[in-house]
């Protein structure tokens, strides 16, 4: 379980249940659905909620084979670490995503409009007590249709594209110069990687080389990073180490 705060009234406004299965380790809002947010846990899962009812509108759980990105990942369970969602005014390069990174070592690029219409999709293709069941072939052909019409297949940035080798930790959206132009993970792997967003659209498989534009090795492990809202296009990055260190992205 985990809660929403009204910090205006300083009160409890709402309590989510029925989601999570294990530590719940990160969230977002949902900058152009002001009543929905979106959580991931050590459980694997990824949760789309509406807040204002209190409950989910979509769950992505990563731990089932047909979500595993990674097929070279045998022994890392895909725990969702962290999760970035692009604010409103950089929707022009990235469209209407999340970011997630997992315990498999893959960052996980996915349309949330898609997995809101598929749900909608099940919830509209069920059969009603008593009537002849659909065909499961016509709910997934439904489902391939609205992936289609909604943006394609998620993407699966992984070590096939130059992704991780570890555990993908945390992620973030560029701050500097064009707001969201890059989308930066870091890992396990002591590596933080660039990625190229405005190449994000229209991709539809994970098999282009051409998203990763920039490696930077560290010495430790990658806990936490974010980029400067300047100019400068700064990357702070906090590792295992008692330094917390600044890179040039450019």
């Amino acid at each position: 379980m985990w809660q929403i705060i009204d910090i205006r009234q300083h009160c409890l406004y709402k309590s989510l249940r029925a989601g999570h299965s294990s530590i719940c380790s990160s969230v977002q809002f949902i900058p152009w659905k002001p009543w929905e947010v979106i959580s991931g846990g050590l459980d694997s899962k990824l949760v789309m909620w509406d807040f204002s009812k209190g409950r989910p509108n979509k769950i992505v759980n990563f731990g089932l084979p047909e979500n595993n990105g990674n097929a070279g990942q045998c022994y890392n369970p895909a725990f969702v670490h962290a999760i970035a969602i692009p604010d409103a005014d950089m929707l022009d390069k990235t469209n209407k995503i999340c970011v997630v990174a997992k315990g498999d070592g893959v960052v996980d690029v996915i349309n949330i409009e898609s997995e809101l219409n598929i749900s909608r999709s099940k919830s509209t293709t069920k059969p009603l007590k008593g009537s002849q069941s659909t065909s499961k072939v016509n709910i997934r052909d439904a489902e391939m249709e609205i992936l289609d019409q909604s943006g394609g297949k998620r993407l699966h940035l992984d070590y096939s594209v130059g992704g991780h080798t570890a555990a993908a930790s945390c992620v973030a959206f560029s701050m500097f110069g064009e707001r969201g132009k890059y989308l930066i993970s870091g890992g396990n792997d002591k590596l933080v990687k660039v990625w190229d967003c405005s190449r994000f659209q229209g991709v539809q498989t994970s098999i282009n080389n051409d998203l990763l534009i920039k490696n930077i090795n560290l010495n430790k492990k990658v806990n936490w990073l974010c980029t400067t809202p300047t100019e400068s296009e700064n990357l702070v990055v906090c590792d295992t180490s008692k330094v917390v260190k600044v890179y040039s992205i450019s």
